[in-house]
């Protein structure tokens, strides 16, 4: 970067040390971090008729005063003026709200200009801004920015502005010059100028075409760089495939493979192959089959003389787990062992003892795997589950475990595609989208909450039966915040109304986890037949045997979460359903219980998701894998973000982005970002 742009703001005019503290607070020390402070939204000034402005919708007039302000005062220091203003043939009324001061300024036929909020039902503008005359500078959309103290937002512009016309000839395109061409692009300082001075709305939309591209680009451009580091310059082991052992498997199995299973498990291979290690990222619909999948690729891992780890994020899953495992290979002669916090003493140092000397073929667990007195001999292969939630630095960690492994990574979280190829962008993703043979479809219903008593004799029926039913709800407490039902409440209510004919248990996050495996094996045997619960059955014991799942207040969840809350049922051989127990208030609520009831397919609901929430909150706000952009975003700009990615990888992939001078910048801004230390990657 030229030093100019590197030097301290200071040096503009009307920026002292005051100044300059408060534009620290917004992370702005430079000449370039100014010129690449956003607006975060623009106001538009084009006028517009008035029989085009939809209700609520914020417009730019031009008229005539046509009666004199009137004013009232109420309040502290409170007033409102009103006063009519005719635009073109409409006859308009104004409103300001604590501005009396233009009780003087206004004149009968003057002309005036005002912005504001449509009321189309009373024929009013309720004014954020109004001009005596006409508007100046004839620019029809001005940036808005997030500002602090006594910062405005029309000093923010001037600053920028300044340094924009100072400056702004030292700003490179760090895009190589073909992509440029290629797609029309933008010089990254006409881009700049028009984000923060757009001329009109497209001269705007070319300026944030140009960025959003550039953002994306750079982003995957260190993704597809950390892939082939993680190729290149990490050893791996390339591992023969026993392909006829691993079909006296696959035959002894009581069910036969889906077609997608059979896919998934061929790029597994592909990948174990290799002499580079496994980076993939396995994506499956609860109830699609993984824990197959991982079970024939830790046996092939097995064959070749390689240990084979799977880690899950509870016990009781992991007790799962080991009981598939066991059961699956049961005749093949494989050492499989479980180690969790729950094998103590003894018994854990003795296993401990046996992982080390190589005694043990596969390992399940929880994270006490990574554990530093976990040892391995020879460990091939690291599969964990559920562990979506992981940045890209989590993720490494887990290599350096053992001998150059492979890693699995599995999510029952149906990722979209445009967050899958982001977050995890350094990663290979494969998906079984394909159930199988024989699974009953889940029956989805939205109730509103005035029908919960009917609820209950539908669940009361199924209990006779012999089944078992979940009721979900979102809160462990009574909340004077949240109008909503909490487990402890529910519980009693329902332990009271079930009293005669069934137990009903109840699991919530201030449990232990002792606690918590306890409520889970009481409800798998089937010693409670109701278990009330928060969220955390969302990743749980497989129970069979429950085929109701009643979730109350279910607008509070997201599509994902209710997806995934809905997977614990629908295990066994009985048709099962979903109860969705809600009064949404709002239309994207109404919208999430719609598209719950019509459609089971995890990647549909999780596309839908991100629609109506956002990437923000699609992982969760702690999420550390999902990137934050200044302007481009992952739902909307798709297209342009998987063409991005496409061009990232070619150029990382060809020897003259490692070579050519014209490439320079962009693997010095690989090296300013910890990707790589090397001049060239062989």
């Amino acid at each position: 970067m030229r030093q100019e742009l590197l030097q301290p703001v200071v040096i503009l005019n009307g920026i002292g040390e005051e100044t300059a503290n408060l534009l620290k607070e917004l992370d702005i020390h430079t000449i370039n971090d100014l010129i690449n402070y956003l607006p975060y939204r623009y106001e538009d000034f084009k006028h517009k008729e008035l029989t085009e402005v939809k209700h609520d919708e914020r417009v730019t007039v031009e008229g005539t005063v046509h009666s004199a302000p009137l004013i009232q005062f109420y309040g502290k220091k409170k007033s409102r003026l009103t006063f009519r203003v005719l635009v073109d043939r409409f006859l308009i009324t104004v409103i300001c709200f604590n501005r009396p001061y233009y009780k003087t300024k206004l004149n009968l036929n003057e002309q005036i200009t005002v912005t504001g909020k449509w009321d189309q039902h009373r024929q009013t503008i309720t004014v954020s801004e109004l001009v005596f005359g006409s508007r100046p500078n004839g620019h029809e959309i001005e940036p808005v920015y997030s500002v602090k103290g006594n910062l405005t937002v029309k000093t923010m512009r001037k600053f920028i502005w300044q340094s924009l016309t100072k400056y702004g000839d030292y700003l490179e395109n760090i895009i190589p010059n073909q992509l440029v061409s290629k797609y029309k692009l933008l010089q990254r300082k006409d881009t700049l100028k028009l984000l923060h001075h757009p001329i009109d709305g497209n001269s705007l939309k070319q300026a944030r075409r140009t960025y959003v591209y550039e953002e994306f680009f750079l982003f995957q451009l260190k993704m597809q760089a950390l892939r082939k580091v993680q190729r290149n310059h990490s050893q791996g082991i390339a591992k023969k495939i026993n392909h006829r052992q691993v079909n006296n498997l696959i035959s002894s199995l009581p069910f036969p493979l889906t077609g997608a299973q059979k896919r998934v498990v061929n790029e597994i291979f592909d990948d174990m192959s290799q002499p580079y290690r496994m980076n993939r990222l396995l994506q499956g619909d609860v109830g699609s089959g993984k824990t197959v999948v991982a079970t024939i690729a830790l046996y092939a891992n097995m064959i070749e003389g390689y240990q084979g780890a799977l880690m899950v994020p509870t016990e009781i899953l992991a007790e799962q787990h080991f009981e598939s495992l066991v059961k699956m290979l049961t005749n093949l002669d494989v050492n499989v062992e479980l180690l969790t916090s729950s094998v103590k003493g003894k018994r854990r140092k003795e296993l401990l003892e046996r992982l080390k000397n190589g005694e043990i073929d596969i390992v399940v667990g929880t994270h006490a795997l990574i554990q530093d007195e976990v040892q391995f001999q020879k460990l091939g292969l690291v599969i964990t589950d559920e562990q979506h939630r992981f940045g890209v630095n989590q993720r490494r960690v887990l290599r350096e475990k053992g001998y150059f492994p492979d890693v699995l990574f599995m999510t029952a979280t149906p990722i979209p595609r445009t967050l899958a190829i982001t977050a995890f962008g350094e990663m290979d993703v494969s998906i079984i989208d394909e159930y199988p043979a024989g699974r009953k479809k889940i029956e989805t219903y939205w109730v509103k909450q005035e029908m919960f008593d009917r609820v209950l004799t539908f669940v009361q029926k199924e209990i006779e039966k012999g089944r078992q039913a979940y009721v979900i709800c979102p809160l462990i407490e009574e909340s004077e915040k949240l109008d909503l039902q909490n487990a402890l409440d529910l519980h009693s209510q329902l332990s009271f109304h079930f009293q005669s004919i069934c137990k009903v248990g109840l699991m919530h996050g201030k449990l232990s986890s002792a606690e918590k495996d306890e409520v889970m094996k009481a409800f798998s045997a089937n010693e409670v037949q109701i278990l009330v619960s928060t969220t955390v059955v969302e990743v749980g014991v497989n129970v069979p045997n429950s085929t109701i799942m009643v979730i109350y207040d279910a607008e509070r969840f997201g599509l994902s979460q209710l997806h995934q809350l809905r997977g614990r049922v629908g295990r066994g051989s009985e048709q099962s359903y979903c109860i969705l127990v809600g009064n949404p208030k709002n239309e994207v609520g109404k919208e999430r219980l719609r598209i719950m009831t019509e459609t089971n397919d995890g990647f549909e609901l999780s596309e839908k998701d991100l629609e109506l929430r956002g990437p923000g909150d699609f992982f969760g706000k702690q999420q550390s894998g999902v990137p934050v952009f200044k302007m481009a975003d992952m739902v909307h700009d798709y297209r342009i973000l998987e063409v991005a990615r496409t061009d990232a990888a070619m150029l990382v992939n060809s020897n003259s982005f490692w070579e050519d001078d014209h490439y320079l910048p962009l693997r010095d801004y690989l090296k300013d970002s910890g990707i790589f230390n090397s001049e060239k990657l062989d």
